[in-house]
């Protein structure tokens, strides 16, 4: 077993887009979606990449990647451990296809660092508003 049955590929994406326009237009602004897949459980690279692409298109700004760990001898058994050096691959093809937030190493899991990634995405957006509003704030100074 790798996941529960009732939770189908494309099921969680119908439920990361409801999430995210449940709350479109709302005064607090959208809510923040995140989802996270496990490697080394057989997949090839370019499915990986094809999650990736279906979860930003789902709506999901913050996007994890972990080494799939067997749990018990009842759950499926690892395919391949994943070098760390495809998780940093995967990790700038992400956020070079538009994630706010992409972690992914052996060690990454689902909520990894998720409060460091929320902050992050915080201190970026008032940097990028900055320029703005300090130029909005010299011309009510009259400079």
């Amino acid at each position: 077993t790798v996941r529960d049955r009732r939770a189908g590929y494309a099921e969680s994406f119908r439920v990361l887009e409801h999430a995210r326009a449940a709350r479109e237009g709302h005064a607090q602004g959208p809510v923040v979606t995140k989802t996270s897949i496990m490697l080394g459980c057989g997949e090839e690279p370019a499915e990986v990449t094809q999650t990736m692409r279906d979860a930003l298109d789902a709506g999901v700004e913050i996007f994890t990647l972990g080494q799939y760990l067997r749990p018990s001898k009842k759950h499926m058994p690892v395919s391949r451990l994943v070098h760390p050096d495809e998780f940093d691959d995967f990790r700038q093809q992400g956020l070079a296809m538009g994630f706010k937030y992409v972690a992914s190493g052996p060690l990454v899991r689902s909520s990894y660092k998720a409060g460091e990634a929320f902050i992050e995405g915080i201190v970026r957006r008032r940097q990028a508003e900055a320029p703005t509003l300090l130029g909005q704030r010299q011309v009510e100074a009259g400079q």
